[in-house]
């Protein structure tokens, strides 16, 4: 286990992450995503074969990086390299951002990927809530319980799953079969955090309703795991996430997503945000109990 790494990675994190605005300083995430794009130039078919070669080379290549990195037994160079695999303060002030923003319109069209031309007041906010939720799995506490439970192999082996998933995962005629693998893989390693995501933010707002209910309306998304988080923290929050979404001109009926009303207010992403400073607080107190203990 790998507990004081998360701690530290955690922190430098929230000290660090705004390293990626420093024009010569390139994110790990970035040199991945840059090599997908350059096997698929070269050596895009449509085909599963191809998309598994794809996946497990990036694989092999992150692995091996990464376990001779990991061999510089310091808990601080640890913590500061798997703070890379962690998005949460930029996540946090992404969001944020669409709340305070002149034009929030363009900041929501920043994180996502429906149309947002078009967009209502309450869409942005429904965007921001369900882009919020949905990314505290993958951004959050994905990364953090796989550097629990193998440092800092298993942190960049799922952040190099997710970035696969992000630009090749996608149903349709290009991607079907290419980034069939990589969607598959995906959907296992986000399968149990995606479920603590929803458990934690039920817990945090001290909702039973989302405790009970977030798995029902949950399993109702396209995906296997984005639905969990979403659902409870609409539950959490007593409002209707999901619906009719329009993606690049056509518009998708999506199902919708807990009890409450439909029109989603700033105050609701606000107070969804309120689970950082609760995530904080947990933290904290793991940590001093911790620190007693040894």
């Amino acid at each position: 286990m790998h507990f004081i790494t998360v701690l530290v990675a955690y922190f430098f994190d929230y000290i660090f992450a705004e390293l990626e605005k420093i024009k010569f300083f390139k994110h790990p995430i970035i040199f991945m995503g840059n090599y997908i794009k350059w096997f698929e130039k070269n050596f895009y078919k449509d085909s599963i074969t191809r998309g598994v070669t794809l996946t497990l080379s990036l694989l092999s290549i992150v692995f091996i990086i990464t376990y001779f990195l990991s061999l510089f037994d310091n808990i601080l160079v640890q913590g500061f390299l798997c703070s890379f695999a962690i998005s949460s303060k930029m996540l946090y002030d992404s969001v944020k951002e669409v709340v305070h923003s002149t034009d929030p319109r363009h900041a929501i069209s920043m994180l996502v990927s429906r149309d947002t031309k078009d967009m209502s007041e309450s869409d942005i906010n429904k965007a921001a809530v369900e882009t919020y939720a949905e990314n505290l799995s993958d951004g959050v506490i994905a990364p953090m319980f796989y550097i629990l439970l193998f440092g800092l192999i298993g942190g960049f082996i799922y952040k190099a799953i997710n970035t696969l998933d992000s630009m090749v995962g996608y149903k349709n005629e290009r991607y079907e079969n290419f980034g069939k693998f990589s969607a598959k893989l995906d959907d296992v390693v986000n399968y149990i955090p995606s479920r603590i995501t929803a458990i934690l933010i039920a817990l945090f707002f001290n909702s039973f309703n989302a405790l009970k209910n977030f798995y029902s309306y949950g399993k109702l998304h396209d995906s296997p795991n984005a639905g969990h988080p979403i659902s409870a923290m609409a539950l959490a929050l007593g409002i209707k996430l999901g619906g009719p979404t329009s993606y690049f001109g056509k518009v998708k009926d999506k199902a919708y997503f807990g009890e409450g009303r439909e029109e989603i207010l700033k105050e609701d992403v606000l107070n969804a945000l309120n689970f950082k400073s609760k995530f904080d607080s947990l933290l904290l107190l793991m940590t001093i109990i911790f620190f007693l203990l040894v």
